[in-house]
């Protein structure tokens, strides 16, 4: 694991004072860092203001050696007595109305409490980047694959999560059911030639 790829570019304060309140929510989701902030910070941030609760104060995201996206953190500074499960609770139900998958979990710096979150399910789909024809590298599109995928699954989000390797791709999707995800793509999947040879794994 490569923790120097790990980092908090939204920090407001370079000290934490003792007595302010940390959460971190970690997610199971292989955004990319530019994705990160248009679909978990911001929608966050704003909600967190509106109730009175906290802000975003930072976020971040862990690669593994390999450069393959692993988690992404975002960091909640709370407000003054605003770190009761009530709040907790709401917070986590912003997360998950958000779209974050199962396996993630916040963590109450405090306290070291780990509270475990996320409803919805992920698929990674590899792409054989090396044994394939060169007319089939040269006649096909990784990005064709992403849209299809979308439209089979009924996905209408704008984020494209993706990891670029000598010798695969990886394309990740999320949704309600894993099961069901791969039921709607395997017909596709199996015709379209850049995804013979593909290895599906679930993800969430």
């Amino acid at each position: 694991m490569s923790f120097f790829s790990k980092f908090f570019g939204r920090k407001k304060e370079e000290q934490i004072v003792e007595d302010e309140e940390y959460i971190v929510a970690t997610l199971n989701d292989k955004v990319m860092p530019f994705d990160r902030g248009e679909v978990y910070e911001d929608p966050l941030d704003e909600f967190l203001k509106s109730e009175g609760i906290g802000e975003v104060s930072g976020g971040g995201t862990m690669q593994l050696e390999t450069g393959e996206i692993e988690y992404c953190d975002v960091e909640i500074k709370l407000n003054p007595n605003q770190s009761g499960d009530d709040k907790i609770e709401l917070i986590i139900a912003k997360l998950e109305d958000l779209g974050a998958p199962k396996g993630s979990f916040i963590t109450i710096e405090k306290t070291s409490r780990k509270i475990e979150l996320g409803k919805r399910e992920g698929i990674g789909i590899y792409l054989d980047g090396v044994n394939l024809g060169d007319d089939v590298y040269q006649n096909n599109d990784s990005n064709f694959v992403v849209s299809e995928v979308k439209r089979l699954i009924n996905d209408n989000s704008e984020a494209v999560r993706y990891w670029e390797a000598e010798k695969e791709t990886g394309l990740y999707f999320y949704a309600d059911s894993f099961i069901a995800i791969e039921a709607s793509i395997q017909g596709f999947l199996s015709e379209y030639p850049l995804c013979k040879n593909a290895r599906v794994e679930q993800i969430a």
